[in-house]
């Protein structure tokens, strides 16, 4: 989510230390486990940023004794098995995966269980082998959401013309699910689907050559834009000043701190903000229930796993200021509202 750049915690191979107050088994059990968190790339931000320490700190307080392993995979479907295998010859107790490939992320799935340690699908799901859990946000509705707030716009503006859809990666089972959720919003909608891309690893360099070739194909003829996430709405955005043209209304998700700019300044009509620590606290509760030999139930099924599905907040600049001051929210206004977006930023309430 948030800043863009590379925090010194991706070298974190934490760290938690001292023990769990209650149940928790011995000799590797609850109260001095072993916990692999494996996140998939830092092309997004936010698990460097949050995910990662958020989940460690939450697992900390819920066992000073326990120890998480954090790796990231770079965007390396290969690298992420590696990773898989090395913390389950550390003899881990319980492994959550957000997968760079959701079909290639089966065998780390079927190898874990095969020796006894539960996976818990963190972000995006794994449909080609049951997890023992799934905790993430509600994809398919996120997809649906910020597609229903642009065309809703498009409306009340009597905006002409067609949409572009820019979807996630093909090897991404949530980005199949948001792609499925955009479609839900937009087909109906009696704006013309004029093309649609499947990002290859969400890249945003690919998002933008596609986007240029499309405005291009389609001149003066682009409505809006969905994005499925920030980093191909910035590029989305990139690919239009590129060429010359209006900026046309982008949707995006993660509420990036380059994107909360972006929306400040009406450069981006809109984002997700996903309340990250609620998803970390959630997969560091249920990994230490796990590995305290309890079976945690789910509130939900998907793709055959018990599942706690969260639902996010479309993030415009008409509600952006209440957003941003809700308590406990990631992004700092003062880092938001620099010298560039000062006078968007009063404009807003936001300073």
């Amino acid at each position: 989510m948030r800043r863009v750049g590379v925090l010194a915690v991706a070298g974190l191979m934490v760290l938690a230390s001292a023990g769990c107050g209650s149940g928790g088994g011995t000799g590797g059990g609850g109260s001095d486990a072993k916990i692999a968190f494996l996140m998939p790339d830092i092309a997004s931000t936010r698990y460097e940023l949050f995910d990662a320490p958020l989940f460690t700190a939450k697992m900390k307080e819920l066992c000073s004794g326990c120890t998480v392993l954090y790796q990231n995979a770079a965007a390396d479907p290969a690298k992420q098995q590696q990773q898989a295998n090395s913390v389950l010859a550390q003899g881990v107790k319980a492994i959550v995966i957000d997968p760079v490939d959701s079909a290639a992320a089966a065998s780390i799935v079927q190898t874990a269980q095969g020796q006894g340690v539960p996976v818990i699908a963190y972000d995006r799901p794994i449909p080609d082998k049951k997890a023992d859990y799934y905790i993430s946000f509600d994809n398919e509705k996120i997809g649906q959401m910020i597609a229903q707030s642009l065309v809703d716009h498009l409306k009340a503006t009597k905006a002409t013309g067609g949409i572009l859809q820019v979807n996630g990666s093909p090897t991404d089972a949530a980005a199949g699910l948001i792609k499925k959720g955009i479609h839900s919003a937009v087909d109906p909608s009696g704006y013309k689907l004029l093309a649609e891309f499947d990002t290859p690893g969400w890249q945003p360099p690919k998002a933008q050559e596609w986007v240029g070739g499309q405005i291009t194909r389609f001149p003066n003829q682009v409505a809006g834009v969905v994005a499925a996430n920030d980093g191909t709405g910035g590029a989305t955005i990139a690919a239009f000043k590129a060429a010359g043209d209006k900026v046309p209304p982008v949707t995006g998700n993660d509420a990036e701190l380059a994107a909360l700019q972006r929306v400040i300044s009406g450069d981006q009509y809109n984002t997700i903000s996903k309340p990250i620590k609620i998803v970390a606290d959630a997969a560091a509760t249920v990994a230490h229930e796990f590995a305290q030999g309890n079976k945690p139930a789910g509130k939900t099924t998907l793709f055959d796993t018990p599942s706690q599905l969260f639902t996010p907040t479309v993030v415009t600049r008409e509600n952006i200021a209440e957003v941003l001051k809700e308590p406990g929210f990631a992004v700092k206004i003062a880092d938001v509202c620099t010298a560039e977006y000062k006078a968007a930023c009063t404009e807003l309430g936001l300073s």
